[in-house]
């Protein structure tokens, strides 16, 4: 063949009509799965490629999705949490394999995300990893819904609509926690991290935790929980105080990661042994828990399937299909700290 394939070279050489052709190259359910196969095939042996331009101003997509990141408080200058960094990975990957190029940017550039990307077309939908405080957050997840946005978020049911969110069980991550202490015969526990609806995620871990206690007559003593934001610099001074105010405990669940973090570094400076005096289990697994002193014990949240189901709901959303709601099922990874 000379010169570039066309949808009407692969028509001839499937047998099919052009039509037939660029249903099966957009994945139309009309297509049935041989033709579908014929049709690809075909197109891989003809080198052809899609015309993205073409097909988006036939269809009025974008063929793009737009990522927004809550900026979160960091040690350094990313202003990204670190969980959320190994979530990014995976969302990129899914849609460079649904053919979607992805749209990266912070929450906090625009005060109109409709306009800015749906509304404009420069994306067909939206996922949304982070909130900040969620009670703050609820009037923009309220807008989206008015105005029937495309979206997807990581975390907290919005608007009672679970077809909208995917998140790990948290209560179940916070009984999984107090399971291990328990085990250990470690009872004497404190917690740090945001125990209230501003929070729905952190809530959840730490209702689940005080939950598994209480099941096996245990107590969670109000003295022993500090409020913390998931920073490492938030988890030390939550510790801190809770030394200075004379408060013991043999055994401290944090919210996520990056408080546990924290929490070793307070618990070292008072000269208290982590884990032979304070065992400590954070929440998430990200990449550096395994690399602290020592190595973390945490509740893996599984960032990978994670990433693939946003990318793949969201896409359902577009598309008009029906959503399941997803519950990721946390694990627990045990390291030196507990």
């Amino acid at each position: 063949m000379k010169g570039k394939a066309t949808s009407f070279d692969i028509a001839h050489y499937a047998g099919v009509s052009q039509s037939t052709v660029s249903r099966a190259l957009r994945n139309s359910p009309l297509v049935n799965e041989e033709t579908r196969k014929r049709v690809f095939e075909v197109a891989k042996q003809l080198n052809y490629k899609v015309d993205k331009n073409a097909s988006n101003l036939r269809t009025q997509q974008s063929s793009t999705l737009a990522l927004l990141l809550f900026e979160d408080p960091t040690a350094d200058e990313s202003q990204i949490n670190p969980f959320f960094l190994a979530m990014l990975g995976s969302i990129t990957r899914a849609c460079a394999k649904e053919g979607y190029d992805l749209l990266v940017s912070f929450q906090s550039a625009s005060s109109d995300w409709q306009a800015d990307y749906e509304d404009s077309h420069r994306a067909d939908g939206i996922i949304l990893l982070g909130y900040g405080d969620y009670i703050d957050f609820q009037p923009k997840f309220n807008t989206l819904l008015e105005q029937n946005t495309k979206f997807v978020c990581w975390g907290a049911t919005v608007d009672n609509r679970a077809d909208l969110t995917i998140s790990c069980d948290n209560y179940g991550g916070g009984q999984l926690a107090a399971t291990h202490l328990i085990a250990q015969n470690r009872t004497d526990c404190a917690f740090i991290g945001d125990a209230s609806d501003h929070s729905p995620e952190f809530f959840a871990r730490f209702n689940g935790f005080k939950d598994k206690l209480k099941q096996h007559a245990i107590t969670l003593s109000e003295r022993k929980i500090a409020n913390a934001i998931s920073t490492e610099e938030s988890g030390y001074h939550a510790t801190r105080s809770l030394i200075a105010n004379n408060t013991t405990f043999n055994a401290l669940f944090a919210a996520s990661d990056l408080i546990a973090i924290g929490a070793i570094r307070a618990l070292k400076e008072a000269n208290i042994n982590v884990p032979k005096d304070v065992a400590v289990i954070g929440f998430d697994n990200i990449s550096i828990a395994s690399y602290v002193n020592p190595p973390l014990t945490t509740i893996e949240q599984n960032t990978t399937i994670a990433g693939q189901m946003l990318v793949e709901n969201l896409l359902k959303l577009i598309r008009g299909e029906q959503v399941k709601s997803t519950l990721l099922t946390p694990r627990l990874i045990a390291r030196g700290s507990s």
